[in-house]
């Protein structure tokens, strides 16, 4: 398919600028790949679609606040700094996106908040990117407290609203454990602990995974050969029991529902010989778009997506081009809310 195809007129009163009150009170579509059917729901009634021995999974990653704000030396000017991902703990390396780019030079050492945090330009990647070392002798943990008290929560620019203090635990969640990611896996955040333990007590298995879900995913493809796009490589892992628990529902036809693209990226890139889940860990640039032969979920649940992005063309893949489309096309007649603060469809 070419990226033509993921097109569509999407108006900006339809991306969600705010969470629901209640998480697991957004609204659910669930679409049915077999028949067509489409239903409508609210996100707490996806209890009513699995069962005893299915698998729900997880994807565990934990978004850090990765915006942070300083001045260069000697001239004071004022800099915005996205942290991207950590290269190497053992010397305080990270990769970033900084601005305004034209006025931070390798050599330059950039403060933040009065002076707590101290780092140095080491290299330019790209136009925007940079290469900092975090000038730091302490515990590894306590350089993450100071990041985690000045940073701010990165909400996605296609949210036009400024930070609130709610982002910082609504746009992560209630999951959450492995610190990784600049981009919260929303389909997650429809769920609550109390869903999570109905969800148990009925017998479903939950597996975690994590893919730390980076900056690249909120890119629209730009591509028109999609074969040719190149995916931002993301760090993933999948326990050992996880591999099991998931590996042992598909030999006996139970569902394995994956929540979130993340996910399914996760889970596909840990495919054994024999079909099932295996333990890995390391990084993918996985990129899934129609036509996909998935190996291991059996149902998703994603929230609608922007136009002409990834995961879009993975739910796709997913659902069908056709079916998907005419789903997205319903839930702008219902006025479903669509991106990372909007609703969930499941897909089975």
């Amino acid at each position: 398919m070419k990226l033509s195809s993921f097109r569509f007129d999407l108006p900006s009163k339809f991306i969600a600028s705010h969470p629901v009150e209640n998480r697991d009170e957004s609204r659910l579509m669930v679409v049915h790949r077999d028949t067509g059917k489409i239903e409508h729901k609210q996100f707490k009634d996806v209890i009513d679609y699995l069962a005893e021995d299915d698998v729900l999974v997880l994807n565990d990653t934990k978004v850090f606040p990765a915006l942070l704000y300083g001045s260069k030396e000697k001239t004071g000017a004022q800099i915005e700094v996205m942290l991207l991902r950590e290269l190497s703990a053992e010397h305080n390396l990270w990769d970033t996106l900084v601005e305004p780019a034209r006025k931070i030079r390798v050599g330059n050492k950039l403060f933040f908040g009065n002076g707590e945090l101290v780092a140095e330009v080491l290299d330019n990647t790209t136009s925007r990117g940079r290469t900092l070392k975090f000038l730091f002798d302490g515990p590894k943990e306590e350089l993450y407290g100071i990041i985690d008290q000045l940073g701010l929560t990165p909400l996605p620019k296609e949210i036009k609203r400024k930070l609130v203090a709610e982002d910082r635990n609504r746009y992560q969640t209630v999951f959450a454990k492995q610190m990784g990611a600049v981009v919260v896996p929303g389909a997650g955040l429809h769920f609550t602990p109390h869903l999570l333990k109905r969800l148990e007590l009925q017998g479903t298995h939950i597996a975690p995974v994590t893919l730390h879900v980076g900056l690249g995913t909120l890119n629209p493809v730009d591509v028109e050969d999609l074969p040719k796009y190149k995916v931002d490589s993301e760090f993933f892992a999948v326990s050992s029991e996880t591999a099991e628990v998931v590996s042992s529902a598909l030999k006996q036809k139970k569902r394995v529902c994956a929540v979130g693209i993340s996910s399914i990226k996760a889970m596909e890139s840990s495919v054994s010989v024999v079909g099932g889940l295996k333990a890995d860990d390391g990084w993918t640039n996985k990129f899934i778009f129609p036509p996909y032969s998935f190996r291991v979920c059996t149902s998703l649940i994603t929230n609608f997506h922007l136009p002409k992005s990834a995961p879009l063309m993975a739910a796709s893949a997913f659902c069908g081009y056709d079916l998907l489309m005419e789903a997205y096309q319903v839930a702008m007649k219902e006025k479903y809310r669509f991106f990372v603060y909007g609703d969930a469809m499941l897909i089975i």
